[in-house]
């Protein structure tokens, strides 16, 4: 008996010691599981959250938050210009009527055998839908450069031209693009510039209340264009901080806050609430499918 005893001890001992390793055993499969998805997560957040280098047409657009406000922001590689992306601006169709919005302007290219990948207001316009200041279309000067003082936001100085052509881009204050002599193949001129080498412009201060949707262009090292768009209402300092914080623009231009639209069909956006005037966009030819066959 007392040695069947022992035996049933040991067997006892034999099976707890085999429970416990087993649950040793499945705690440590349910660190390494969690430790797994944890890691996956966080790559999968990291994918969503952070700025795409790519084209604005492509997946170049993606939502970021920031200070508790989401913008669509939109970047741009000019050393990818017309390979096989393009980027353009906008104003009039083939008679010289101002296209006035997103649709027109997808249906004319359509037509020419091109589509519209990604397409943004681009400076501010008058009731007719001309353009306040400087616009450049394909080395044509549309409209001149605008040198007045006066009232609204345009004339909130420093304003500035947004500018780009073959595979470089900038933002520069008005007067110094003037003084540079530069022929830019496309430039449209708004204001107030709301990051200027580096520094928020001077009249944009954190105190300000006034909140609109904005939309605005900055340019980092000489190619590489970012447009960005408000979800929600925001003040001009918290967008220009933005540009300058955020995104890394030494130079960074304001384009509107009363027309803010966007067109990015690939993120599900086509906005056409209002009439446009100038608009910047990207523009992709239609490949011939029936080519080589």
């Amino acid at each position: 008996m007392g040695s069947n005893g022992d035996n049933g001890s040991v067997v006892r001992l034999r099976n707890a010691g085999t429970a416990l390793a087993n649950r040793l055993a499945a705690l440590r499969l349910a660190r390494l599981s969690i430790g797994f998805f944890l890691s996956l997560g966080l790559c999968i957040l990291a994918l969503t959250a952070a700025p795409v280098p790519a084209s604005a047409a492509g997946g170049g657009c993606h939502i970021l938050s920031e200070a508790g406000s989401q913008y669509v922001v939109c970047s741009f590689d000019m050393r990818q210009n017309r390979n096989p992306e393009e980027m353009r601006l906008f104003f009039a169709g083939p008679g010289g009527k101002p296209l006035g919005g997103f649709a027109t302007l997808a249906a004319i290219l359509k037509q020419r055998g091109e589509i519209l990948l990604f397409a943004m207001n681009a400076g501010m316009f008058q009731e007719n839908l001309r353009p306040v200041g400087l616009f450049i279309q394909a080395h044509k000067q549309i409209h001149p450069i605008n040198l007045r003082g006066g009232g609204g936001n345009f004339h909130l100085k420093p304003n500035g031209v947004f500018y780009f052509g073959g595979h470089s881009a900038g933002v520069m204050e008005t007067s110094a693009f003037v003084k540079s002599g530069l022929k830019p193949e496309y430039a449209t001129q708004s204001g107030p510039m709301l990051v200027l080498d580096g520094k928020i412009h001077p009249k944009i201060l954190p105190s300000g209340t006034s909140e609109k949707i904005r939309n605005g262009v900055g340019v980092r090292d000489g190619h590489i264009v970012i447009f960005a768009i408000s979800e929600d209402p925001v003040t001009f300092y918290r967008f220009a901080t933005l540009f300058r914080d955020r995104l890394g623009c030494p130079n960074a231009l304001y384009l509107d806050g009363s027309v803010s639209s966007l067109y990015a069909p690939s993120m599900g956006r086509e906005d056409g609430l209002r009439p446009l005037g100038p608009m910047v966009g990207i523009v992709e030819k239609v490949q011939d499918l029936s080519r080589g066959h």
